[in-house]
C-alpha cells in the first residue's frame, strides 16, 4: 500500500519526501487555433521562467499531414520548418515536447472526411474510432509515424484515447459483446495495448501516454490481465476546483496495484469551466492546483512523472473556441508559480505581477480592468473592454431601453415607424456604443491576427462580437431611414 509522500529505496522501504512534480507540462491545444510561430517565440521563454519544463502539444488538424493523411490538414496548419522552430525554440529554453494525437475517441478531425468516415465506431457519429477494422491501426500507425518523423527526439508519446463516447455501440463492438463474451472495458484496453505496443516496438525508448478516464470502471484483475501497464502510463486527468482528494488518490493507489508504476497528473488553467467561456476565472483553476498538490502529498516518490496543465481552446473538433491562450497566461502563472514555490501567498501574487507587468492581480473576481506587458497582454486587455464594457451595454440598450423598446420596436423599425421627438432619446447612445465598438474590433482584430491565423481571428469575432455590433448598426441604420421617411408612415 502507497503510504504518504515518500520515496522508494533500493532495499523497498520507504522514507519521507517532500512534494515536487520532476515535470511540469503546459499543453499547447491547437485546435483550430495554432498559434503563429512568432507568438510562441515570445511566449515559451515566459513558460520556462514561470516554472514549466515541458510542453504537451495538442495538433490535431494543425499538423502537416501529407500523402493519404493530406485531408486532415487544416488549411492554416503549421508546415514541416515551423514545427522545427517550434522544437528548436523549445529546447532552447529548456521545454521537453511531447506531441499528443488522438488515436480512439475525440477522432472527428479524422472521422469527418469522407476517405475515413467507414472507420467509424457508429456510422452517424465522427467522434470514435472502429478498432476491430485493421484499416483503423494502419491508419494510425501512419498518423504516428508522420508526427515521429518531425519529434526524432522525443521521449514520451501521448495518445490521447479519452472519452471513446459510443463504444460497443457499434455493430463489430456489439457482436464482440454478445458472442464473444467481452465487455467494453476488453475493447478498449485491447485497442490500447496495439496502438501503445506499435509505438514501442517501431521507437525503442519512447515510452507512452494515455488519458486515464476510460480505464477508471475497470477492475484491477481486468486492468492487470489486459497487460496494457508494460506499455503505457497513465495521466490522470481531473480539472474540477473541489476534485475529490481520497479518491483520486485511490484511483493511483489502484492504477499502482495493476502494474502502472508511473503515473502523470493533468489540472487546468483555462478552457475547462465551459464551451463558451471568454474570459478566465483564476481562482477556479488555482483551487484545482492546490488540491493536486494534496494528492501528490500522499503519494510515493518516484510514482509521479508529471503535470500537465491543461489550457483547452476547445471543448472538441467542432464547438466554439473557449479561452484562447492569451486570455489565460495570468491564470498560468498564477498556477505555475503556486507549483513552483509550493503555495499561493501575497509573494506568490507580487510574483506573478512582476513577470506578467500587471499592476492588480485578482484570483477571486474577474478583473474588469487589465494591463500587462507579457505577450498577448493587449488582447486579453481588449476582449476584457468588449465583455465588461461593451457587450452588456449593448444588450442592455437594445433589449431594455425604454425608449428603444417602447417607441422604436422591430414593429416599429419595419414600417419606419418613429415620434420625432425619440430621435433625441435613442439616437446619441446608439452613435456612441457604435463608434466604440468600430475602433475596439478595429483594434481587437490586429492585435489577435499578430498571433493567430484570419480563420481563427474570423471564428472568434464572427461568434462573440459581430453579432452585437450588427445589431447596433442596423438599429442605427434603422433610425437613419425611419427619420429619412419622416418618421411615421404607418398607422
Amino acid at each position: 500500500m502507497m503510504k504518504g509522500r515518500q520515496e522508494t529505496k533500493d532495499d523497498g522501504g520507504l522514507s519521507p519526501e517532500r512534494v515536487s512534480f520532476t515535470r511540469t507540462l503546459v499543453h499547447l491545444d491547437l485546435k483550430g487555433a495554432p498559434p503563429k510561430v512568432s507568438y510562441l517565440a515570445e511566449v515559451l521563454p515566459l513558460f520556462s521562467c514561470l516554472g514549466a519544463n515541458g510542453l504537451l502539444i495538442e495538433y490535431e488538424d494543425t499538423f502537416p499531414y501529407y500523402g493519404e493523411l493530406h485531408p486532415l490538414r487544416a488549411a492554416h496548419a503549421y508546415s514541416p520548418q515551423e514545427i522545427r522552430e517550434i522544437l528548436r525554440l523549445a529546447q532552447l529554453h529548456n521545454l521537453e515536447v511531447i506531441p499528443l494525437i488522438q488515436t480512439f475517441g475525440h477522432m472527428e478531425f479524422v472521422l469527418k472526411h469522407k476517405e475515413f468516415s467507414h472507420l467509424r465506431e457508429v456510422p452517424a457519429y465522427p467522434n470514435s474510432l472502429n478498432p476491430h477494422k485493421e484499416e483503423s491501426l494502419r491508419l494510425l500507425q501512419l498518423m504516428i509515424g508522420q508526427v515521429m518523423e518531425l519529434h526524432p527526439a522525443v521521449q514520451w508519446f501521448h495518445i490521447g484515447s479519452d472519452e471513446v463516447y459510443y463504444l460497443g455501440k457499434g455493430e463489430e463492438s456489439k457482436m464482440k459483446i454478445s458472442g464473444a463474451g467481452l465487455s467494453i472495458e476488453d475493447i478498449f484496453l485491447s485497442h490500447m495495448k496495439k496502438v501503445a505496443s506499435h509505438v514501442a516496438s517501431c521507437y525503442p525508448g519512447v515510452r507512452v501516454i494515455a488519458w486515464d478516464d476510460m480505464l477508471r470502471g475497470a477492475s484491477v484483475q481486468t486492468l492487470t490481465e489486459s497487460g496494457v501497464a508494460r506499455f503505457v502510463e497513465p495521466m490522470i486527468w481531473d480539472y474540477t476546483p473541489n476534485l475529490d482528494v481520497d479518491d483520486r488518490t485511490a484511483l493511483i493507489e489502484k492504477y499502482w496495484q495493476c502494474g502502472f508504476h508511473k503515473i502523470w497528473l493533468a489540472s487546468a488553467f483555462k478552457g475547462a469551466t465551459g464551451p463558451t467561456q471568454q474570459l478566465t476565472l483564476i481562482g477556479n483553476h488555482l483551487e484545482n492546483h492546490r488540491c493536486w498538490q494534496r494528492v501528490a502529498q500522499r503519494v510515493p516518490q518516484g510514482v509521479l512523472q508529471g503535470l500537465a496543465l491543461t489550457g483547452w481552446q476547445r471543448y472538441d473538433h467542432f464547438s466554439i473556441l473557449c479561452e484562447i491562450l492569451p486570455v489565460g497566461i495570468p491564470s498560468l502563472a498564477v498556477c505555475l508559480q503556486t507549483l513552483k514555490e509550493g503555495s499561493f501567498s501575497n509573494r506568490t501574487a507580487a510574483t506573478v505581477q512582476g513577470i506578467l507587468g500587471m499592476t492588480t492581480l485578482d484570483v477571486e473576481n474577474y478583473m474588469s480592468e487589465v494591463t500587462g506587458s507579457f505577450p498577448g497582454s493587449e488582447v486579453l486587455e481588449l476582449i476584457t473592454q468588449f465583455i465588461f464594457y461593451l457587450k452588456t451595454p449593448t444588450k442592455e440598450f437594445l433589449d431594455d431601453d425604454k425608449f428603444v423598446t417602447g417607441w422604436f420596436s422591430h414593429f416599429h423599425r419595419k414600417r419606419k415607424r418613429l415620434h420625432p421627438i425619440m430621435v433625441q432619446q435613442i439616437e446619441p447612445q446608439a452613435v456612441s456604443l457604435l463608434s466604440k465598438w468600430t475602433s475596439l474590433l478595429e483594434d481587437l482584430q490586429a492585435a489577435m491576427l499578430r498571433i493567430f491565423p484570419p480563420a481563427t481571428v474570423e471564428e472568434w469575432l464572427e461568434e462573440n462580437a459581430l453579432p452585437h455590433y450588427q445589431q447596433l448598426q442596423e438599429l442605427v441604420e434603422d433610425l437613419n431611414s425611419a427619420m429619412d421617411v419622416g418618421g411615421d408612415t404607418a398607422q
